[in-house]
């Protein structure tokens, strides 16, 4: 399978989706207006690509706000995924976009549409009032996506697969994007590293996690519900890791006054509910701490192949966060206090010079 998508396949593609599109709105809107086409809604890290139809008439341009056409190449991404986790996410209560419309064998499906509203917007314009509302919220559909848990068969977050993307630290942002070679001592040292960051994560109680619940993964829709996306990578796995996602954001920074707290109301939260017994505030606060490190160690290589696999060079702008994400955790746990000290004499220094130039 080829790990990108050429120019010409994503032309002829959206040729298809269109007139696929065209089919399915004048069934259900009896007319489609002239000079009909898509227009890209939205771009995300993987392939699948958003669209909104629109149409010219002698009142001006219309577009239709019901519907969000979806091109999912299933060569690449998990369709039958989707589908089917967003029906385990809706029953348990979680609001996530309706689907009207799917071919499995094209990888075309046509959703709601959820706006343009993302959480992170409203998050770098709230005051801290509203901000709070909107992590409580958040908060609030972890929960409810983790009484899925023990229901259904979803993939495991086990040993494997949590070294294999850690595993994209060294190879596409160490070696690749930063050019560096490792030396044995190195290697070691983030072999080791990744151990203990496996063995924390595995020790954990173990739910069902979106594995991508961020603030760009957040709608904010008309009744200040949040809209759930980006679900299909949904897995078994550490009862932190979603939390993590959201309040060590890879695209928006809480003080860690803030986080800590958070932390801790949600850790009572799942206490009272019966969901977590005999793990007191110490404990869930440095699995959470270890499980954002696995993750941003993660992040640090996804950002990176976007950016020399994909073309998209806008995710290098992210890294430094992630980095320091990292290097602040370190400082907290002796038994990381070493690689910390690396991160900041090899890579840290580093940083600024390869975005500079590469991500402007």
């Amino acid at each position: 399978m080829s790990e990108t998508i050429q120019e010409s396949e994503k032309a002829e593609r959206l040729l298809m989706l269109k007139g696929w599109a065209k089919h399915l709105l004048l069934a259900r809107e009896k007319t489609v207006g002239d000079h009909f086409r898509l227009v890209p809604a939205s771009d995300d890290a993987s392939f699948r690509r958003y669209f909104r139809p629109e149409a010219a008439s002698d009142e001006g341009t219309l577009m239709s706000l019901k519907y969000v056409f979806v091109d999912a190449p299933p060569t690449h991404e998990n369709n039958q995924a989707f589908l089917q986790i967003k029906d385990l996410l809706a029953a348990a209560g979680v609001r996530v976009p309706e689907i009207y419309e799917s071919d499995l064998e094209t990888g075309y499906m046509m959703i709601e549409n959820f706006g343009d509203q993302l959480c992170l917007a409203s998050l770098e314009k709230s005051e801290d009032i509203e901000k709070s509302a909107l992590i409580q919220r958040a908060m609030a559909v972890i929960a409810q996506m983790q009484l899925i848990a023990g229901e259904v068969v979803l993939p495991v977050y086990d040993r494997l697969l949590l070294a294999s993307e850690m595993n994209l630290f060294a190879e596409w942002f160490v070696a690749r994007q930063l050019k560096f070679k490792l030396i044995d001592e190195e290697i070691a040292e983030i072999e080791r590293v990744k151990g203990l960051l496996i063995e924390s994560s595995l020790e954990q109680p173990q739910v069902f996690v979106h594995r991508d619940f961020h603030s760009r993964n957040l709608m904010v829709l008309g009744d200040r519900e949040l809209g759930v996306i980006d679900f299909q990578d949904a897995v078994m796995g550490p009862v932190t890791y979603d939390l993590v996602s959201l309040l060590k954001d890879c695209y928006f920074r809480f003080p860690r006054e803030e986080v800590c707290k958070r932390v801790e109301e949600f850790r009572l939260m799942l206490e009272r509910d019966g969901k977590l017994s005999d793990v007191d505030s110490d404990t869930f606060l440095k699995w959470f701490d270890l499980m954002g490190m696995q993750r941003h160690l993660k992040c640090a290589g996804i950002f990176s192949r976007l950016n020399l696999r994909d073309g998209k060079s806008r995710y290098l702008a992210d890294i430094p966060l992630v980095v320091d994400y990292i290097v602040e955790t370190s400082a907290y746990y002796p038994e990381l206090a070493s690689f910390g000290v690396w991160l900041k004499q090899r890579i840290v220094p580093v940083l600024d010079d390869i975005f500079l130039k590469e991500g402007n």
